[in-house]
């Protein structure tokens, strides 16, 4: 994405870096970007090292189609006349402080939230920032499914949950340069992470942390840098005055007060720091309330074909109040979701809850996250983008226990991702054995990898599972999901996991567009006619 009116210097981008070498001179540039292929008249080309390739190799190329001026971390063998060249340590700090710098610092207009965790970042996300617009407040959000300018939201095109940092700088300018008051960032542990930069300028001024369970290892190589990096979002809140465009804004932290590492989380901070819980185990009801000052609790969960109901409490001016909230959204789970999404609004806009909890009813689901396929069939069909442990073990209890009281059975659809933590695959397979009747292992992103030996490897968590009749092994999953569907019988559920909102599979030729909603839709409608579909 370019936005065509920001023009700077190249080292008037890069003043807080300091680089090892210039050669040529200063230039204007009127874009930037990392892929030689976007590159335009006028760009600067960020060289970055890569995993299976190194844009260096690519240099040539960029200059080809117009880029004034490369930034690189390694001597390069040859360079051209006419090209400004800046050799840094380097090269993702070197984009994200050009990046920030180049769009004139957006979030230092914004009132910035970021949101992390290893479930639950995508929809706290979202609800925050429909909370923010149902209050009659301009926002604009980043996540891993979709993002808004400060308008309606658009499809996320890629697979990444933190884009890129000149990604992510252009969006938080464009919601500024839109009227945005207020920008909703989901941030992934890689978007944290110092070696890719992506949030590295980005001054938030609320962090919410989710949860933190085992992922990612391949990239952070233990659950300890995992955590750390996650917590980056905290420690951040204290980098800045947090001095925004109507004024000073009051920072604050949100945490899970049922996640182990909530005090960790809460430690990495000097700001206050709120907390929410669903009251769920012995410790956590005896603990004092609130734990955190402005604290949320919710009890009385239930779930019904219209969404959740429960009772939220609060203690305001010094007394215990309750609101009741009714959300048309699934997913026990949620309820901490909106816990978080209510505190955070709650505190920047000063709105009181007895305003903000009606607005609840007015929620809506978020794509690819319990999201149910309708055609007529009469078992239940439901989309979700789990695909970790903990994503499993949030999402499978509830959905055994609601369809084990009809006398159903849960039959789950799922596989992993190729090229990424090859520990969780058998965790997998343990956890969907414990409360799925029947499992079809498929593809979900193989990437590289051989589809049927990453397949087996979660398959080998469920060894109690008969094969071809209670554990099935399909590759291809437009087979699977039909397999599935020939299967289920009346009041059972398919549980469509892994892919939720995304639009393409990656296997080891690139990306194949798909698109579970449709082809579920597809498979339920090829079962017609519905009368002689569900004779057993």
């Amino acid at each position: 994405m370019y936005v065509q009116h920001y023009a700077k210097s190249i080292l008037q981008c890069l003043v807080s870096i300091e680089p090892i070498a210039v050669r040529g001179a200063d230039v204007t540039v009127h874009s930037l970007s990392y892929d030689s292929r976007e590159v335009r008249e006028g760009a600067a080309f960020f060289a970055l090292p890569g995993v299976h390739t190194d844009g260096s190799k690519f240099i040539d190329a960029a200059v080809a189609k117009g880029a004034v001026t490369v930034i690189h971390e390694k001597p390069l063998p040859a360079y051209q006349a006419h090209t400004c060249y800046v050799q840094v340590p380097d090269v993702r700090a070197a984009m994200a402080a050009a990046a920030a710098a180049f769009f004139d610092e957006p979030s230092q207009d914004l009132i910035t939230i970021g949101v992390t965790g290893t479930e639950g970042k995508t929809s706290t996300v979202d609800f925050i920032w429909q909370l923010l617009r149902l209050a009659g407040k301009k926002a604009g959000f980043s996540s891993t499914v979709s993002f808004s300018l400060g308008d309606e939201p658009v499809a996320n095109p890629a697979h990444q949950t933190t884009p890129e940092s000149i990604t992510v700088q252009e969006r938080l300018a464009r919601m500024r340069d839109n009227g945005c008051e207020y920008a909703v960032v989901e941030a992934s542990s890689h978007g944290l992470s110092p070696r890719t930069a992506r949030l590295l300028h980005v001054r938030f001024d609320a962090g919410i942390f989710m949860n933190v369970t085992q992922e990612h290892l391949e990239f952070h190589g233990t659950f300890e840098q995992y955590r750390y990096d996650k917590a980056n979002l905290f420690r951040a809140l204290d980098t800045h005055a947090h001095k925004k465009k109507n004024g000073t804004v009051a920072p604050f932290g949100i945490v899970n007060l049922e996640d182990p590492s909530a005090d960790y989380f809460a430690q990495a901070t000097k700001q206050p720091v709120f907390g929410f819980s669903l009251r769920k185990s012995a410790v956590d009801a005896a603990a004092p309330f609130p734990n955190f000052a402005g604290g949320l609790y919710a009890d009385g969960v239930q779930e019904g074909e219209n969404g959740l109901t429960f009772t939220i409490r609060a203690a305001l001016d010094g007394m215990q109040k309750s609101f009741e909230a009714a959300v048309p959204v699934a997913g026990f789970f949620n309820v901490y979701n909106i816990l978080a999404a209510l505190i955070a609004v709650h505190n920047l806009t000063g709105l009181p809850l007895d305003e903000l909890v009606p607005l609840l009813k007015r929620l809506v689901p978020v794509k690819g996250r319990m999201c149910r396929v309708e055609a007529g069939q009469d078992f239940e069909v439901i989309i979700d983008y789990a695909h970790t442990p903990s994503s499993f073990q949030l999402i499978m209890p509830p959905v055994r226990e609601r369809i084990k009281a009809k006398g159903g059975r849960v039959i789950a659809v799922f596989g992993s991702g190729g090229e990424r933590d090859t520990v969780k695959r058998p965790e997998q397979g343990r956890i969907a054995a414990e409360y799925c009747d029947i499992i079809i292992l498929t593809d979900e992103d193989p990437r590289g990898e051989d589809p049927v030996e990453l397949l087996e490897m979660i398959a080998a968590g469920c060894p109690d599972k008969k094969r071809g009749e209670e554990l099935f092994i399909i590759p291809d999953r437009p087979t699977a999901i039909r397999k599935a569907f020939s299967l289920a019988q009346a009041n059972d559920a398919v549980l469509l996991l892994g892919k939720g909102h995304e639009n393409s599979i990656i296997g080891k030729d690139g990306a194949v567009p798909y698109n579970e909603y449709t082809e579920a839709q597809n498979a339920l409608r090829e079962m017609k006619p519905l009368g002689k579909m569900y004779q057993k």
